[in-house]
């Protein structure tokens, strides 16, 4: 079978209103995909920078996938989350980008949104906190659905990937 290690970090996020950010992050792959070893999902740690420019986690993604066809290629999907000063946990974006199909090194930004809601959601939002959320997070990495979603653009999440292919060519896949 066709191997696919992924081995780097999400580095942090920047551009967003507040900071004590964390990061919930998964990855999904179609059913041609099976997981040989490393974790599928995880969660960053808080971090309160003193300086605000960007929040830095350096969290780890060790991941080694197994497949026969391309399709279903993973993609990393990410939900950027505010810790204010009481512990309460608003959600500031979320975010997908495909994992880079060809070897090498890969440093890349991922763009994240958050659904906008009423009028009445965005002054409560404001005053009490919260906000909007979905209901299905399938939305984030697929387009079924997420052209109907009012959104407003929120910050970046910086990622170091490290792509290594094995066995590729066996099955006529050439990059």
């Amino acid at each position: 079978m066709a191997e696919l290690h992924i081995i780097g970090q999400i580095v942090g996020a920047s551009g967003f209103p507040q900071h004590s950010l964390f990061c919930k992050w998964g990855l999904h792959a179609g059913c041609a995909w099976k997981l040989l070893s490393g974790l599928r999902e995880g969660q960053t740690q808080v971090d309160n920078p003193a300086i605000k420019e960007m929040s830095y986690w350096s969290h780890p993604v060790d991941v080694h996938y197994a497949t026969k066809g391309l399709q279903g290629w993973p993609k990393l999907f990410l939900q950027v989350w505010h810790q204010d000063s009481f512990g309460r946990s608003e959600l500031y974006g979320y975010g997908f980008c495909h994992i880079p199909s060809s070897p090498g090194f890969h440093q890349m930004d991922c763009v994240t949104w958050r659904p906008l809601g009423t009028w009445q959601e965005q002054l409560s939002q404001m005053f009490v906190g919260g906000g909007p959320q979905l209901k299905h997070s399938d939305l984030i990495h697929t387009g079924a659905d997420r052209y109907r979603l009012h959104t407003v653009a929120m910050g970046k999440v910086h990622l170091q990937l490290n792509i290594i292919l094995r066995n590729f060519d066996r099955y006529g896949v050439e990059y």
